[in-house]
């Protein structure tokens, strides 16, 4: 029997070498972000929810509305229903949504925790890289910034009307006369998580309002060119940078929010603003005393501004593991400073493990009125508060 050259070895080694790395690269940029967003965005209660009457019929006439969701970061198409994470269109039109804010994160330090944080490491380049966003996006925030927000305008472009993106005061005024006639459309808001998108020049703030952006916070898990992080390692306050970036949303009626930012930052930007500002998606210390919650002095600044806070549904927000423990926030927060400055800020696919998808807003409804909410009250907190903040607040093109 010939024994087999060490040329043909050789041309079969690399023949399977190649197969390995096709097999692996299918595997990486078709199956593998499926799999973390799986893990990554996790619910602890699936579909569908079951809810008293009352709250049934009720929650039909609300308009509901969330303050934060991170769902452009896994690269799905939006108007497809999908069984990973915890929204799309298609749930949020189920769970009765009429605006979603749609937050973009461009950079995530890796051992990511609510502490301390530096931005020496970028987890979001290898979803980058795997959901094949362009080259440009791979080492500039900024294009990663301008690049989701042309994926969600074509998301808008490519729903025949189902889904609208909401740029100014006209827009949504105009979306909610449709939402009369028209139940099954949604509407949705873009925002930034994180100023390091403006890559430390101010100006930037322009080109960001210019796609479509209309709400940005200074910071997100790290300090930034504009301000501290709670989670930083400094933990400082707004810089001169940050305060021209301030002068600039405010100029063009961008909203201020101050999720994730330092006890610094906070009272620096609450100084400066001229406009009422938000915090997209937080705990409160009352209920539940971590480094990511905000405690009694800031909730009543920020109240005191006409602010907006956004309670969060995940477990550090909470200190629980379902619609009650919103509740819980909720009413200790409503109590404090009153109903009108409370919604909703899930942090929707954002790493977090859910009590439940969009679908199940339904339950924080029931929760509210077994505490106890009045119906008015209720519409307020589960999205009146949010809709009315927004028709104040954006301005016309």
């Amino acid at each position: 029997m010939n024994k087999p050259s060490i040329k043909s070895t050789a041309t079969l080694f690399i023949k399977s070498f190649l197969v390995l790395m096709i097999l692996t690269l299918c595997f990486f940029f078709f199956i593998g972000t499926a799999i973390i967003e799986k893990k990554a965005n996790a619910v602890i209660q699936s579909p569908p929810y079951k809810a008293s009457q009352k709250a049934i019929e009720l929650h039909k006439t609300l308009q509901a509305a969330d303050l934060h969701a991170d769902s452009l970061l896994w690269g799905r198409n939006l108007l497809v229903k999908s069984s990973l994470g915890h929204t799309d269109i298609p749930r949020l039109i189920e769970g009765n949504v009429f605006l979603q804010v749609f937050s973009v994160v461009s950079k995530t330090p890796r051992n990511l925790n609510i502490e301390q944080n530096d931005d020496k490491t970028d987890n979001i380049i290898f979803l980058a890289i795997a959901n094949r966003w362009p080259v440009k996006t791979w080492n500039s925030l900024k294009e990663r910034a301008l690049y989701q927000a042309s994926r969600i305008k074509e998301m808008s472009k490519n729903s025949k009307g189902v889904f609208v993106l909401i740029e100014s005061k006209s827009d949504l005024i105009h979306f909610l006369e449709r939402k009369k006639q028209e139940k099954n459309i949604v509407s949705g808001l873009l925002a930034l998580e994180g100023a390091q998108v403006l890559e430390g020049n101010p100006a930037n703030v322009d080109v960001l309002f210019a796609a479509g952006y209309r709400m940005m916070a200074p910071t997100h898990f790290f300090d930034t060119e504009m301000g501290g992080s709670a989670h930083g390692r400094k933990k400082g306050g707004l810089t001169d940078n940050g305060k021209e970036m301030i002068r600039r949303m405010e100029e063009k009626g961008m909203i201020v929010d101050l999720a994730h930012a330092s006890k610094q930052t906070i009272d620096d930007i609450l100084k400066l603003a001229k406009r009422p500002v938000v915090v997209s998606h937080t705990g409160v210390k009352g209920t539940c005393n971590n480094n990511r919650n905000l405690n009694d002095s800031q909730l009543k600044a920020i109240a005191a501004n006409g602010g907006l806070i956004g309670i969060g549904f995940w477990e550090t927000a909470t200190c629980g593991k379902d619609a009650v423990a919103i509740a819980n926030s909720i009413q200790y927060t409503a109590n404090l400073i009153g109903v009108n400055h409370i919604t909703l800020g899930s942090d929707f696919d954002g790493g977090i493990k859910a009590p439940f998808d969009t679908t199940g807003l339904i339950l924080i409804t029931d929760a509210l009125i077994q505490k106890g909410f009045t119906e008015e009250e209720i519409r307020k907190i589960m999205g009146g508060n949010e809709i009315r903040f927004m028709l104040e607040n954006l301005l016309d093109k």
